[in-house]
């Protein structure tokens, strides 16, 4: 792993939040191969250094685990159900013993494409709006839409009192009052997809999402799941810089020169 600011290697370990962390370090209560260190942004590698807490070594982080799941219905995508109802995690094999988490959420009755990883930089890139990380969806509807709801889809509808993202719709079969459509979201609201449809008088009867970013479901069955490979990886790492505008830096990301101009603004939400 490169170098990194100490405060976010501690945050990330579970220690404290990266303000507490600071004043740990400010307090020189925290030290890096045996040395104090005073200045927060003095930069570490964990995974070659040994850093202390008042004599005691810091928990190494995990290794980071990045899976692919094929969501079926009546499969919740939280990491707690009160219910009791299946999880997507409980898909994963029983030797994985990192503590991984779904990358946003599908309706309990709705399937496909799931990422669960324990890498919550990456996790945030491909769920907040600001970074717009494409995601298709096969949908079923009951009805036909008309040229005029593909048109207001594709532009934007209100729905709870707020105007959706331009949506990528193209109709893949229609016949006996029912058709199929490909969808490409770039924000992931909740209920979204059933809301638009609803707002022009159809109903979802079943949604499969099929792609995040460069990630295809393939020919993967409903319940299983299969490690994402290094090359897989390194696209969704890929896409996510090159649709930001961004790269990393030691305090999360900052705007790149080539992707300055057309990257949101701090009052802009992104959508």
């Amino acid at each position: 792993m490169a170098e990194e600011r100490l405060q976010k290697i501690l945050a990330r370990a579970g220690v404290a939040s990266r303000r507490a962390a600071e004043e740990l370090i400010a307090a020189g209560r925290v030290a890096v191969d045996g040395q104090i260190v005073r200045q927060p942004g003095h930069k570490a590698d964990p995974d070659t250094q040994s850093i202390a807490i008042d004599g005691k070594p810091i928990a190494r982080a995990e290794a980071k685990e990045y899976w692919l799941a094929h969501k079926p219905a009546g499969y919740v995508s939280t990491v707690h159900d009160p219910q009791g109802r299946p999880r997507v995690l409980d898909l994963l094999p029983p030797e994985i013993r990192a503590r991984l988490y779904p990358v946003g959420r599908l309706d309990l009755d709705s399937e496909g494409l799931m990422l669960l990883t324990n890498d919550g930089d990456l996790a945030l890139r491909l769920t907040h709006p600001r970074y717009g990380v494409p995601k298709t969806y096969r949908v079923w509807l009951s009805g036909r839409p008309n040229r005029a709801d593909l048109e207001a889809l594709r532009a934007g509808v209100e729905i709870e009192g707020r105007q959706t993202a331009p949506a990528m719709i193209t109709v893949k079969a229609a016949a006996d009052g029912h058709s199929k459509v490909s969808m490409v979201l770039r924000e992931g609201r909740k209920r979204e997809i059933k809301l638009m449809w609803k707002a022009r008088g159809l109903n979802v009867i079943r949604l499969v999402r099929v792609g995040l970013g460069p990630l295809r479901l393939g020919d993967l069955p409903p319940g299983a799941v299969r490690r994402l490979s290094p090359a897989e990886i390194q696209a969704l790492r890929r896409q996510c810089h090159a649709l930001s505008g961004c790269k990393d830096s030691a305090d999360g990301v900052q705007k790149s020169a080539r992707g300055a101009r057309n990257a949101p603004s701090k009052k802009s939400t992104g959508r």
